[in-house]
């Protein structure tokens, strides 16, 4: 049954059925497509321009956080901001495109390629993609409790902020604590999971800097706020004119929809999500729906657009990415456990 499972073309079926199974459902049970197409006629361009920049700025920003992290894992060779930038936005398109999370696998790999210090950095930087991940609970976190506060929220998706906000402090807090405890006794004792500890501790050199870690944390929020602006903006464009709360309510659903990669965007589930809590503050489910189409399309528009200007830039192919995503997590996978084998066999010998 397991070797079933892990079938990669098993795999692929499942999400293909998935997938037509969602088209299915929206086609028979969806908006009324004639109301979607006509939405589509009133969009305002001028603001879908204004999203898009906000967008970009979003993404910019994102990467200086990251630039952050990677300085304190790898003070002596942390690369210059265009190549953070560069595997930054190639992470973009992967993750924009291909199913999984290719794209936090092709962020590392983009960078190993020309770091002249990079024999070795490979779980270092994979810990740093973690902890820039992490640093998305604070801001998250914020826009949650703002939600909750402010917007009118559908019964259904009371639930899911609340299960999204826990595990986000559950992940905050491991993660401060990886980073500044030296965690070689317990990883000894916790088998197959200590590979994912030691790979995240890693990168979490920036927990044991204080000022480096509100740097990052305000980055990323800054990050976020850009992203509601676009959210605010592209409501515009579609003639939606809802106050603040309900942009930050369409982007946390946005974000809870994303959490789970079932096929490239979730194309469907995510238009979904966004229709749904619109239809409390009036919205026609078609108006919303249009929206949510459109929303995605000016979001991977940064991602795609800047990806492919990057990807060109660096030479690479999607088949690449795709190879990259196993490459690096093999050499995690080896270095750690060179590594830990190591720490054993020092404490082994202190203690005799």
């Amino acid at each position: 049954m397991r070797r079933i499972a892990a079938n990669p073309w098993v795999r692929v079926v499942a999400m293909v059925a998935l997938f037509l199974l969602i088209v299915g459902l929206l086609y028979w049970r969806g908006p009324e497509w004639g109301a979607v197409i006509d939405a589509f006629r009133l969009v305002q361009w001028q603001w879908v321009v204004a999203a898009v920049v906000f967008n970009l700025l979003s993404a910019i920003t994102r990467a200086f956080a990251w630039q952050t992290v990677i300085h304190e894992a790898l003070p002596h060779d942390t690369p210059r901001f265009t190549r953070t930038f560069s595997a930054f936005a190639v992470g973009l398109l992967a993750n924009a495109v291909l199913p999984g999370r290719i794209g936090e696998f092709a962020r590392v790999g983009v960078l190993t390629r020309n770091m002249p210090g990079a024999e070795g950095a490979t779980p270092t930087l994979l810990g740093t993609v973690f902890a820039h991940r992490v640093f998305d609970v604070i801001p998250s976190l914020l826009l949650i409790g703002y939600v909750l506060l402010t917007a009118k929220i559908p019964h259904w998706a009371i639930t899911s902020l609340i299960v999204v906000a826990a595990v986000g402090v559950v992940l905050f807090g491991f993660a401060i604590i990886s980073g500044r405890l030296d965690m070689t006794r317990s990883l000894d004792e916790l088998g197959s999971v200590r590979r994912l500890l030691a790979m995240a501790r890693r990168g979490l050199g920036v927990m044991q800097n204080p000022l480096a870690a509100v740097l990052a944390i305000v980055l990323q929020t800054l990050g976020w706020f850009w992203q509601l602006l676009a959210v605010y903006t592209a409501m515009r464009a579609f003639d939606i004119h809802e106050p603040l709360p309900a942009a930050a309510l369409v982007l946390v659903l946005m974000n809870v929809a994303g959490i789970f990669p079932l096929w490239p965007g979730n194309v469907g589930l995510l238009q979904a999500a966004v229709a749904l809590p619109l239809v409390s503050y009036g919205v026609p489910y078609a108006t919303g729906f249009a929206f949510g189409i459109g929303l995605q399309a000016i979001e991977m528009s940064v991602g795609v657009g800047v990806g492919f200007i990057f990807l060109a830039r660096e030479g690479l192919s999607f088949a690449v990415l795709r190879r990259m995503q196993a490459e690096e997590a093999e050499e995690a996978e080896e270095l750690i456990d060179e590594e830990l084998e190591h720490e054993t066999a020092v404490a082994v010998g202190t203690r005799r």
